[in-house]
């Protein structure tokens, strides 16, 4: 062989190695590139102050009506707070709300996933209502992911169906996919009487500049542009990375560390992103201390990726399973701890007695973190409507107006957020079909019946509902029905449909009769993604284990 032919041999030998490489890391290059694009697409400017305008003194006739803060918190499991019975920690603060105020037994979120539910909680109505069926993604989105998925460990792969498989959103765009500008928010509301209306955190119910908060009712808002809570190499971070889930390594590529105020360009915060967020809700709250405000401080927390400081990392201790577990417990404390120090500043400023703050989480645990108790005792994640995506923490607390240390037990929903708010603000909703119950009369004994006869969770084939402790689930993709009965069996444990056609037959008619009132959604489904309903990823699960398709 001539010198010429070896160099040659050797060279194919090294880009057949290299295309080798490429094709066994070909998940990780996809995930790069897309990472690289858009990290160009955008840019992020260094940290700039946030002053809150001074929300002056109040100029209404009589008494001066009550604050209102929503707490939101993401993807927080029934048993991320130990009131609730357990818990990888203590959660102090969130618990003294509950032994200061209600805590409700049976609070659903809106939705099992994050956006529709924001939706339904600012407007009180059922996002189907008004087409906001699907969680807005990108067209790219789906695409992507059908890469992604040849490549997936998991052995239940993402489906994308051949119906869906052309489809482009209506051409709608990405930014124009949120809430539409014609629904009524509660900021829009209170706004109207008197109120200042303040966001901070998450949105996710549109980019386009008709859709984002200040177009949706609020005066000021500090609004996260990216999703890390750190930078990834940040001294004081301590991340945990899930390599069994696909769309766990996606986030630690394509996610930015931003935000942006009223509306300008973006810039990094100037602490880990929870903590970050509380220090400015302490100077709004201190702001607008002389007038009515509304605060909707709506966490990324603790939602994935997994990054708490080493702070927190380090202050829960080392006796956890494992290492993410451990990250996880020390995001759970900075939230908890948000909590504290919103209540201390309204104390601090003197308007603790006429504020009310509710408390709650926009969807269940997430099974793509790995961890099998998160929302113990109930079965299922965020993304199904068994019970552990949709039964949350759920707590309200007003000194001197609800009685301290209550338990209500009736099912409750985010629908009812807008209308209780309005209620203690003695305004009523102006829309003219409100989903959402005033739940100030039931807990104050003037009204004794629960507030719902049914509630209703539906994403595309894929729906659920509950009336009279009855919950029927069902699915066009696979065919299913499943039927429980929540008083005697809470956790979902016995199937009985089959024994129980007559019920079926009942929840289904109601069911279909709820469909017939609502609108076409604005955008499509265009993948469906598998959930095991009993197993995390971390968990090794198998084709014979129980699961739904949730389509998105």
């Amino acid at each position: 062989m001539t010198r010429r032919m070896k160099t040659l041999s050797a060279v194919a030998l090294v880009l057949l190695g290299a295309l080798t490489l490429a094709y066994i890391n070909r998940s990780n290059i996809i995930i790069a590139a897309v990472g690289f694009a858009q990290r160009m697409a955008v840019s992020t400017e260094p940290n700039r102050p946030v002053n809150w305008e001074d929300g002056s003194t109040w100029q209404g006739n009589g008494e001066k009506p009550p604050n209102i803060v929503v707490i939101l918190t993401d993807d927080m499991g029934f048993n991320d707070v130990s009131t609730y019975g357990g818990g990888l920690i203590e959660t102090p603060h969130i618990d003294a709300l509950a032994d200061e105020g209600v805590l409700f037994a049976n609070g659903y979120a809106g939705s099992a996933v994050c956006s529709t539910s924001r939706a339904m909680l600012l407007t009180g109505r059922y996002s189907t209502r008004f087409g906001f069926e699907f969680t807005p993604a990108p067209n790219a989105f789906a695409p992507i992911l059908r890469q992604l998925t040849h490549v997936d460990p998991m052995p239940r792969k993402f489906r994308f169906p051949e119906s869906l498989e052309n489809t482009t959103g209506n051409d709608l765009p990405f930014a124009a996919r949120g809430l539409p500008p014609e629904e009524i928010t509660l900021a829009e509301e209170l706004r109207k009487s008197g109120y200042r209306t303040l966001h901070i955190g998450k949105w996710h119910l549109g980019r386009d500049p008709l859709l984002r908060p200040r177009a949706q009712g609020f005066d000021e808002s500090l609004m996260m542009e990216g999703g890390l809570y750190l930078p990834v190499d940040s001294p004081e971070v301590a991340n945990a990375r899930n390599e069994f889930a696909v769309l766990d390594k996606v986030q630690w590529e394509i996610m930015s560390y931003a935000v942006s105020f009223n509306d300008s360009n973006r810039f990094e915060p100037d602490s880990y992103l929870t903590d970050y967020f509380t220090d400015e809700a302490v100077k709004a709250i201190a702001a607008n201390k002389d007038q009515p405000f509304f605060l909707y401080l709506a966490h990324w927390g603790i939602h994935t990726p997994l990054q708490a400081t080493r702070q927190d990392f380090e202050a829960v201790g080392d006796s956890f399973p494992n290492h993410r577990t451990r990250v996880y417990a020390g995001m759970i404390r900075a939230v908890d701890r948000s909590v504290g120090r919103v209540v201390q500043a309204l104390k601090d400023n003197g308007i603790d007695e006429n504020t009310l703050i509710i408390f709650t989480s926009d969807n269940g645990g997430a099974n793509y973190i790995g961890m099998p108790d998160i929302n113990k005792p109930y079965r299922g994640w965020k993304l199904s409507f068994f019970e552990g995506g949709t039964h949350v923490p759920f707590v309200m607390r007003w000194p001197n107006q609800l009685k301290g240390g209550t338990t209500y037990p009736y099912a409750i929903s985010h629908l009812d957020i807008m209308p209780t708010a309005l209620g203690a603000a003695s305004q009523s909703p102006q829309a003219e079909l409100i989903d959402g119950v005033n739940l100030l009369p039931h807990l104050s004994g003037q009204i004794t019946a629960p507030p719902h006869d049914i509630l209703i969770w539906r994403e595309g084939h894929y729906q659920a509902i509950l009336s009279d402790g009855w919950k029927m689930q069902r699915s066009a993709s696979p065919e299913m029905v499943r039927l429980f009965n929540l008083e005697q069996d809470p956790f979902e444990k016995s199937d009985l449909s089959a024994a129980r056609g007559d019920k079926v037959a009942e929840l289904g008619r109601l069911l279909d009769a709820h469909n017939d009132r609502q609108a076409d959604p604005m955008w499509p489904s265009n993948v469906e993604i598998p959930i095991w309903i009993d197993k995390s990823l971390g968990d090794q699960p198998t084709l014979d284990d129980d699961f739904i398709y949730w389509p998105n």
